[in-house]
């Protein structure tokens, strides 16, 4: 699933419970005004890697959001394949990120 990428600057790739969080804080980082999309990928295998090759070569950066110690990351920097910086928020233990956390953490990244 596709999020606000048409316009897209920056890019945020996140699945299950942490893309609901994710997505509330693409809303919330484009109200500052940093032009942020989001990929979420229904499934992991197949990895929708064309997808997000081809938003990584016009996006500025990429912020990947899990709740877990990265295992998704790596398959984003595989399809993104040094066309732009990526990024990784990680929560473990069942932690959710809040929407204010992953707004920061874009700031971070994406200015």
């Amino acid at each position: 699933e596709r999020f606000l990428t048409d316009d897209a600057r920056h890019l945020c790739v996140a699945f299950g419970t942490a893309a609901r969080v994710a997505r509330s804080a693409v809303l919330a980082a484009r109200e500052e005004g940093l032009r942020v999309g989001l990929v979420r990928p229904i499934t992991l295998w197949p990895f929708p890697g064309e997808t997000i090759a081809d938003l990584a070569s016009r996006v500025d950066g990429v912020l990947t959001v899990e709740m877990n110690t990265g295992q998704m990351v790596e398959d984003v920097e595989r399809a993104v394949a040094g066309r732009t910086a990526v990024r990784f928020v990680g929560r473990q233990g069942g932690v959710v990120p809040s929407p204010d956390e992953l707004v920061e953490a874009m700031r971070e990244a994406f200015r």
